[in-house]
């Protein structure tokens, strides 16, 4: 029952946070930057999940596993992302304007593909997946607390300005919390699928990053904003993940299909942190960073 109530809210917060950093100005830079922001969100709605498809089709593993892989692929990018592109150098900007719009897009992306990724690898033991049901829950744990988070900024901008910075902690010490919280819960099979979900968990990180720069590099976008759109790419959402995981298995708790999210926010920061100085070292000098 604790976890129950604790996952919801702790995602909450962590959305809030978001929004806590948000302004309504980040939203008009769809208008300003339209190629780049288009590119984001399309590499990040239909991008991600093609290429956790396609490594599917490569590995073998057991279906809830699967089924819990794609679940992630259809998260937005996390809340840590717009720190991670600042230090590589990348458009902050625009990565604020894309983990706001895609993450505000999910509640209606993540409930309509849940559906046919079940049918896909659960097959006859697919789950009774109430789409309406996860999208109203999606909607109050998610949207919700962004917006309040972007209208308590813009009512009190220098409360805060103040408080943003132990906001932002505090988000980041529930994520680490609930990706803890998922990996006791789930123990033996994370024991299990350890060995060989871990190097794929990596590989699919490894792949979107070169994705996202070398799509953004060959369409002629600024070095700045290809980084921005790799680091948005391979960093999901994981307490997303875990919290549509959730919301779907409806039995409460914290299920196995949240195990790939759960080894994903470990490995993600393993593989993300040195490659996004490894891009700006490759790119900086015949690829402008703006």
């Amino acid at each position: 029952m604790l976890v129950n109530v604790a996952l919801p809210v702790s995602l909450a917060l962590i959305m809030f946070s978001l929004g806590f950093g948000l302004t309504f100005a980040d939203f008009g830079r769809v208008f300003r930057m339209p190629r780049a922001v288009l590119t984001g969100m399309l590499l990040q709605v239909v991008g991600v999940p093609l290429v956790a498809l396609v490594l599917l089709m490569l590995v073998d593993l057991p279906p809830a596993i699967a089924f819990g892989v794609m679940l992630l692929s259809f998260c937005p990018g996390g809340v840590t992302s717009n720190i991670l592109t600042r230090l590589a150098g990348g458009t902050v900007a625009l990565s604020i304007t894309l983990t706001a719009v895609v993450s505000l897009l999910s509640v209606v992306t993540v409930p309509a593909l849940v559906g046919w990724a079940a049918g896909r690898y659960l097959g006859e033991g697919a789950l009774a997946i109430d789409v309406t049901s996860i999208a109203a829950s999606m909607f109050t744990i998610t949207v919700v607390p962004v917006l309040l988070g972007l209208f308590v900024r813009r009512l009190v901008p220098d409360f805060a300005d103040r408080t943003e910075p132990r906001v932002a902690q505090v988000a980041t010490g529930l994520f680490v919390l609930i990706v803890l919280a998922a990996i006791v819960a789930n123990w033996d099979v994370v024991q299990a699928n350890a060995l060989t979900l871990g190097p794929i968990m990596a590989l699919l990180n490894v792949v979107l990053l070169v994705l996202g720069v070398g799509i953004a590099r060959g369409i002629g976008l600024s070095g700045g904003d290809g980084i921005c759109i790799s680091i948005e790419m391979g960093v999901q959402n994981a307490a997303l993940g875990i919290a549509v995981a959730g919301l779907v298995a409806q039995s409460g708790g914290i299920p196995e299909f949240a195990v790939p999210a759960t080894v994903y926010g470990i490995t993600m920061y393993v593989v993300t942190l040195p490659a996004l100085f490894v891009l700006r070292a490759l790119f900086r000098r015949d690829w402008a960073v703006s």
